[in-house]
């Protein structure tokens, strides 16, 4: 299938930004698995890929005398899958929460908001409590301010 002018785009795009930021070929790759990996781990058919798995390995048990060994099949392979899986989920959340980040970081360069909220995800807790308390005064300031602006036109 011939690839439409977007998606060339989009390929072409990617390729100057990672070589334009030394991204690394193994973290290219590892990105590519990542991606599809978390693709299929999320679609119904792995889960119930899974579950048959399951049904079958407990229907194998009386074959196996239900044995130490069968037991070690599916502790062993259930082990391997979560530990492997834990770095899957965490590459996921990383991208999206950047990807979510910088589409924030947009908005907020390009509205009317302060542009200071740029880049607030590298301040310390105690440094964000502090700016959350902030806006948090603001925003019950503001909500007054409506109300008394509601209350005044009514009345």
């Amino acid at each position: 299938m011939a690839k439409t002018l977007k998606q060339s785009a989009r390929t072409a795009l990617k390729a100057d930004t990672n070589a334009r930021l030394g991204v690394s070929k193994t973290t290219q790759v590892f990105g590519k698995v990542a991606n599809a990996t978390s693709r299929a781990a999320g679609h119904a058919s792995t889960f119930i890929a899974a579950i048959a798995l399951i049904v079958i390995w407990a229907l194998t048990g009386p074959y196996f005398g239900y044995s130490d060994t069968w037991q070690l099949v599916i502790n062993t392979g259930t082990t391997i899958i979560t530990f492997l899986m834990v770095f899957l989920i965490q590459n996921s959340q990383n991208r999206d929460g950047a990807a979510i980040q910088v589409k924030l970081d947009e908005l907020i360069r390009v509205s009317e908001a302060l542009n200071t909220y740029v880049g607030i995800e590298h301040l310390t807790e105690e440094e964000l409590e502090e700016l959350r308390a902030k806006c948090e005064t603001r925003a019950k300031a503001e909500a007054a301010r409506v109300k008394a602006e509601r209350t005044a036109s009514v009345g």
